[in-house]
């Protein structure tokens, strides 16, 4: 009853974690043999039949007769008399194969033994889970939302594997409940102890890429090519696309009729805004298409020798007065994105300033270097400039308190009485 007992214990891990009968075997096999050389110092000497389907086990012992006196190894020798008492007629040098009961081993034994495979069989999961998703790192993803926490989303997918969503990889629009689907890409995939830890992003450029993929045909049969993507998620977003077929407008195949096809996209990013622009090896025109809506006047490039914080160069843009806040954008969202995307530091330089007017930077000693980069956040860089500015238009495009605003224009004012 012992072995039954056992056997069948092991079974129900079989059938829950879906473990393949060979498998199964070998891992019960190197059980038993660990549990017998704990027992007897080696399990060289020993054969174990097992029919996990049936929840038949075997161990046999086999060990050589030698004289009464003359064994130097209980284990591996068997003194005639012992032997004779198994069979009769053995003699001397013959082989001796006695069965070995679990009950033997000790019941300590035994409930060590069952942990053991417990957390072989619970090792040997954890592995083909995390080869499994290990495989999967960078492609979409759908999980069912299982637990809410106040830093994370653990999700559930059909298999019942555990997806977890933090917060910091979740768009700050997204509110999900228990039992909703939810999309992402596997970020990353790694073994903590021997639990795989499956992450899983809706923030990451890759998950815009892939959501092209899969909504455009074109992009999905490789006769459009994503060749860049910056995002800020749930925000804004740049994607340059490109064809090798001349035939194919690559932004309107992406955009749709009346934007059809991004909307979807558009929809699941929680109404991301997403420029989509074409790609081109001329530097000068993928800036310019870069900073779009905003129209550039002219340009210089300076390339670096080495990279610099992930960007090859420097470029200086030279805009109309404008065409400034256009290029920058509210926060400094679009002139950021357009950056990353093209690899370029960008500064904007407002064509034309007039005699009289002068760059902010020349207030340093009196204006704080945080709320210069404020006023050059919306395109405002020159002291005329941020005159010409509302209080009341000031406080809603930056992130500076009234108090301060009406301080600085205080001393811009003086400087041009002066």
């Amino acid at each position: 009853m012992e072995n039954i007992a056992l056997i069948d214990s092991f079974s129900e891990f079989k059938d829950n974690k879906s473990i393949d009968r060979v498998t199964l075997m070998s891992i019960l096999e190197e059980v038993f043999r660990a549990a017998l050389k704990r027992k007897f110092g080696s399990d060289d000497n020993f054969d174990i039949i097992i029919n996990p389907d049936k929840g038949d086990l075997e161990i046999w012992r086999n060990r050589v007769v030698v004289a009464d006196g003359f064994s130097e190894d209980d284990n591996e020798e068997i003194e005639l008399s012992e032997a004779r008492k198994i069979e009769p007629d053995f003699e001397i040098g013959e082989d001796v194969s006695e069965e070995v009961k679990l009950i033997d081993l000790g019941r300590r034994a035994i409930l060590a033994l069952r942990q053991n495979l417990i957390s072989k069989i619970y090792e040997h999961d954890s592995t083909n889970i995390f080869k499994q998703f290990k495989d999967l790192e960078g492609d979409l993803y759908s999980a069912e939302v299982h637990h809410i926490r106040h830093n994370a989303i653990i999700l559930l997918d059909d298999e019942g594997n555990e997806i977890v969503l933090p917060k910091s990889e979740q768009i700050r629009s997204d509110f999900f409940r228990k039992g909703d689907s939810v999309r992402g890409v596997i970020k990353s995939v790694e073994l903590r102890g021997n639990k795989p830890a499956i992450i899983l992003s809706r923030t990451s450029p890759l998950f815009l890429n892939k959501l092209f993929e899969q909504e455009i045909p074109e992009v999905f049969d490789g006769l459009i090519t994503v060749e860049g993507v910056a995002r800020i998620p749930g925000e804004k977003a740049k994607v340059a696309v490109d064809s090798y077929d001349d035939r194919i407008d690559p932004v309107g195949a992406c955009v749709g009729v009346k934007g059809s096809r991004i909307h979807g996209i558009v929809r699941e990013l929680g109404n991301e805004n997403i420029d989509v622009i074409n790609y081109t090896k001329n530097e000068q025109l993928f800036i310019s298409r870069a900073l779009s809506p905003a129209k550039v006047t002219s340009m210089e490039i300076e390339m670096y020798e080495e990279e610099k914080n992930g960007k090859k160069g420097r470029v200086s843009v030279l805009l109309k007065p404008e065409e400034v806040s256009k290029a920058i954008g509210r926060g400094g969202v679009n002139i950021r994105l357009a950056s990353e995307l093209t690899g370029y530091e960008i500064d904007v330089q407002r064509e034309g300033i007039e005699e009289e007017d002068v760059e902010l930077t020349e207030f340093i000693d009196e204006i704080e270097d945080w709320v210069i980069t404020e006023f050059k956040k919306i395109g405002l860089d020159t002291a005329r400039s941020v005159l010409e500015t509302s209080v009341a238009e000031l406080v809603k495009r930056t992130d500076l308190e009234e108090e301060t605003i009406i301080d600085v224009q205080r001393i811009l004012k003086e400087e041009f009485e002066d």
